[in-house]
């Protein structure tokens, strides 16, 4: 059994956005930015660049939303992978306040320009597998409500009133979350970049960025366009086109799977609507939608080649131990992405050299953190007020990429061990 992609996913099958089949580029152009990538990163770029009369190209391999951008859980989940304390000293209060505000940034983009996504600010559930992980989801709890975010620490009696489930011992609950079509928001977005100017090609691969008098050509077969920037936006799905960019992170898969509509028996299944991930370091994260389907995700098999068979069964055993009465439901869809981890588990910006902006690593909040990305991105090209919330670092490849295989193997095993003992994210 092979890994389901996009065509299989429940998301490319129920969006509710239009397609807009987008011309291949067969010509040879100029503008002032040139985008390769139409994910988040590089839509929010595009919008936030195109509304302040910039001239934008985005060149996408695929289509619209091909990536981990149609094919993600759809949690909009605020702040970063690290507790607020702990990034408020490495990088000031100015980017926690940002990183907290990234769920408001995604749903007022939304509203602005009524992308038909099936938003839903119910709020996020970090369920806590063990009184070990109970004690740092309260401390993280704390720090956010000291900063008068709306996120509060609930016992196991309110998390599982919350849930429909007693498998944790307590939980986190952040309200400024939500959930999406994440395909349609893609759709949204490249729709609004559009009405507000910017030129979006499609099947047109990037196959080399060459320096010309001026700035930088990117080459497709078909065309190319010149530029004066070049932001590169592929995260996950980033090849040799940029030397070292691809092995300066990891890339793991992230599987899922959704039910048939469940009817009546859905308003037991999370009824409140929030969305639900675990203090796991191997956790399982799960929702309803619009329609009543319960869908599940978790990591998969390193290498794509490798059957899926095992995850997808485990997805079944998560299911089954959290709500039995749903253990047996008939599954409409299984579907795959890749995610892109960075060591120190935050989002970078590389520009490797003048003009060239690099925009990646979202360690599964991809949602939120990757749409303010493209607001960065655009106001470090126009020299706006946020521009060093996140400083250029170096690109730096991981010495131990080759080997990356084996080594993320035994650090499964390790985090499952972690897990067993009761240790959290």
């Amino acid at each position: 059994m092979q890994i389901p992609e996009m065509g299989d996913s429940l998301w490319y099958r129920t969006v509710g956005e239009p397609v807009v089949i987008d011309p291949d580029l067969t010509e040879n152009l100029q503008s002032d930015v040139v985008i390769v990538g139409a994910g988040y990163t590089g839509l929010s770029t595009a919008l936030h660049l195109a509304e302040g009369g910039y001239s934008v190209a985005v060149i996408e391999a695929k289509q619209v939303g091909w990536g981990a951008s149609g094919r993600n859980g759809g949690q909009v989940i605020p702040g970063l992978k690290l507790d607020p304390d702990d990034l408020e000293r490495r990088f000031g209060a100015a980017l926690v306040e940002t990183a907290g505000a990234t769920a408001d940034l995604v749903f007022s983009l939304i509203e602005k320009h009524s992308i038909q996504c099936e938003p839903r600010r119910a709020g996020w559930i970090q369920g806590a597998h063990s009184p070990r992980a109970l004690k740092a989801l309260n401390g993280r709890a704390e720090q956010w409500a000291r900063r008068g975010a709306s996120v509060d620490f609930l016992s196991a009696a309110e998390t599982k009133a919350l849930t429909g489930t007693d498998v944790y011992c307590g939980s986190l609950i952040d309200r400024r979350a939500g959930t999406i079509q994440p395909l349609g928001y893609a759709r949204g977005l490249a729709r609004a970049a559009r009405q507000a100017g910017a030129q979006i090609f499609g099947k047109s691969p990037v196959l080399s960025i060459s320096k010309v008098p001026g700035g930088w050509r990117s080459n497709t077969a078909g065309g190319s366009v010149s530029s004066t920037h070049v932001v590169i936006a592929t995260d996950a799905y980033s090849d040799r086109l940029w030397p070292g960019l691809a092995n300066s992170f990891l890339t793991v898969r992230s599987i899922q799977m959704a039910t048939k509509p469940l009817g009546k028996i859905a308003e037991e299944i999370l009824p409140t609507g929030a969305c639900v991930s675990e203090s796991r370091k191997l956790s399982y994260y799960f929702r309803r939608d619009a329609a009543g389907r319960f869908l599940i995700g978790g990591r998969g098999p390193m290498r794509e080649e490798k059957s899926a068979e095992g995850m997808f069964t485990a997805l079944r055993s998560a299911i089954q131990q959290r709500y039995p009465a749903i253990a047996d439901c008939e599954i409409e869809h299984q579907w795959s992405g890749k995610v892109s981890l960075t060591i120190d588990q935050l989002p970078h910006i590389h520009e490797p050299a003048p003009g060239i902006h690099i925009g990646h690593g979202y360690n599964g909040r991809g949602i939120a953190v990757s749409t303010l990305m493209g607001a960065l991105l655009a106001d470090r090209i126009a020299g706006g007020p946020m521009h060093s919330l996140i400083p250029p670092s170096p690109l730096q490849a991981i010495p131990w990429h080759r080997i990356r295989q084996p080594l993320l193997t035994a650090a499964i095993g390790y985090y499952r061990l972690k897990d067993a003992l009761g240790f959290g994210s």
